[in-house]
């Protein structure tokens, strides 16, 4: 069940630091920064913040952490800490990073209640989302099945504004405050179990992430998509004993205009072993998060619901374990797509790409004008682009620019990657219409080349999140696991439609 967090433990506030009465106040600071803007500061710490800067812990250099007790009377906040921003120029990414090192930080020293100050020339608006997002998406705990728990949370957020609070800055902390929980709910599908998240049980949790919204949920079973003639889809679940689902969600408002359709299409993966093509062994359990692209598009979905988003959205995720059983898929074999292509399957571990054909073909089927598709799709982007940075692909410019500002806003760094006419010779079968796979030269480029087969000549842009969808390493601005990204990528893209509609 998809539980909504308590608007009210987060608000906005104005006024002086020194009436926020919370157990940690935290300020981005910067180098060199001397806090004369906040009087009485440096004297509520005693001779803590002389004593933190000669000792090298408040230097102001990125996301670095100083904690100071705050002793003086008349000032209600009994601890400060300082966050480096580096140089002083802040953007709306940064203050995310630091407002979300402030939720992590704060849950380490078990703090209940929290007030992240906004400093720096940004739109306060902008700033006042970016900082909820931030404080919401250092709440994520990846430890769900843990039995002893230990886990703390906060129970109150201030975002704080030197300038008078208007009902903008209060409307943009609660979407931020929207857009950071439905990434984190995001994050709790990607880190799931196979065994606790099945095609099955995968459409279950899309239609709890529908309770209490006005959006529709269709489920097609094996039944529906043969009638449909989704062949690479139930091809890729025939080594499987769990059936495939296909999920569609519609956010259709009164009066949305009949153009555009945008459609939102996630890799749903619930395991992947590689099938007949097997992986190896090393990792092979974070293969629970080849669905993470199909995470994404449901929860975004929520929140384009919930910001009453005035276009109508489709939202599609093809759901399914990529298991090597008896009836698996065997290289060699070929397939019959919905889109009446047929496939020659080189490697069975190339799935992701099959499933999202068909998903593509019905999202065009069902009206979309516009396709955006979001997987984990190769490591060919992990290699060329590394754990930074998502690949994007996509044709004509016009949309994959309007998809790169999308990205942009959101906070998601992508880098497009070409899709040359030249490379779909790469994919070319001598006993069908198209191969699954080409080999490593340009692998991640050729996966984007099947796609393109599929969208055809309606805009679209893909997103190969298979670096950036899983963090292995903790960084000062995010845990380890799961990183929600591409939710608020297609939130903002969808917001933005009027930029985009007559493209």
């Amino acid at each position: 069940m998809f539980t909504m967090i308590d608007q009210s433990s987060m608000i906005a506030s104005v006024g002086p630091i020194s009436d926020l009465e919370v157990d940690l106040l935290v300020l981005p600071t910067w180098v060199d920064d001397d806090l004369s803007e906040f009087p009485g500061l440096i004297e509520a710490s005693g001779d803590g913040l002389q004593s933190a800067r000669m000792r090298g812990e408040w230097s102001g250099k990125a996301y670095t952490s100083c904690f100071v007790d705050l002793n003086l009377s008349g000032w209600r906040a009994s601890r400060l800490l300082l966050i480096g921003a580096g140089d002083g120029v802040i953007s709306a990414r940064q203050v995310r990073r630091l407002a979300t090192t402030a939720t992590l930080a704060g849950r380490n020293r078990r703090v209940s209640s929290l007030a992240f100050c906004l400093r720096g020339q940004l739109d306060k608006a902008e700033a006042g989302q970016a900082a909820a997002e931030g404080l919401t998406l250092g709440e994520f705990d990846g430890g769900t099945y843990k039995t002893e728990d230990d886990k703390h949370a906060l129970q109150k957020f201030i975002v704080n504004s030197g300038q008078v609070i208007d009902s903008e800055l209060e409307s943009a902390v609660k979407r931020g405050r929207l857009l950071g929980e439905c990434s984190n709910e995001a994050r709790t599908l990607a880190n799931e179990p196979g065994n606790s998240l099945t095609p099955t049980i995968f459409a279950e949790r899309a239609r709890s992430l529908a309770e209490g919204t006005n959006l529709g949920v269709e489920v097609l079973g094996p039944t529906e998509m043969e009638k449909l003639g989704l062949g690479m889809l139930l091809g890729v679940a025939r080594g499987s004993a769990e059936s495939p689902r296909l999920i569609v969600m519609h956010h259709r408002p009164k009066g949305a205009p009949k153009a555009p359709v945008l459609g939102l299409v996630g890799k749903g993966v619930t395991f992947d072993s590689g099938g007949i093509s097997l992986k190896p062994a090393e990792s092979m359990e974070r293969m629970k998060e080849d669905m993470a692209g199909g995470a994404a598009v449901l929860c975004a979905m929520r929140a384009i619901d919930q910001l009453h988003v005035p276009i109508h959205v489709i939202g599609i995720v093809p759901a399914t374990e990529n298991l090597p059983g008896g009836r698996a898929i065997k290289p060699g074999d070929v397939l019959q797509s919905a889109a009446g292509k047929t496939v020659e399957i080189i490697n069975t571990d190339a799935e992701g790409r099959l499933v999202l054909g068909d998903a593509l073909w019905y999202a065009k089927r069902s009206g979309a004008t516009h396709l955006v598709d979001v997987a984990t799709l190769t490591g060919g982007c992990i290699v060329a682009l590394g754990t930074i940075t998502s690949g994007l692909f996509g044709s004509p410019g016009v949309w994959v620019d309007a998809v790169k500002r999308a990205a942009e806003v959101a906070g998601d760094q992508v880098w497009e990657l070409p899709v040359f006419d030249e490379y779909k010779q790469q994919i070319d079968s001598e006993i069908a219409d198209v191969k699954n796979a080409a080999g490593r030269e340009a692998s991640a480029i050729t996966a984007a080349m099947f796609l393109k087969v599929f969208a055809g000549d309606t805009p679209w842009a893909h997103l190969d999140v298979a670096g950036t969808a899983w963090i292995d390493e903790a960084r000062p601005y995010q845990a380890k696991g799961p990183s929600g990204v591409a939710v608020r990528t297609l939130v903002e893209l969808a917001c933005a439609s009027e930029t985009w509609a007559s493209g």
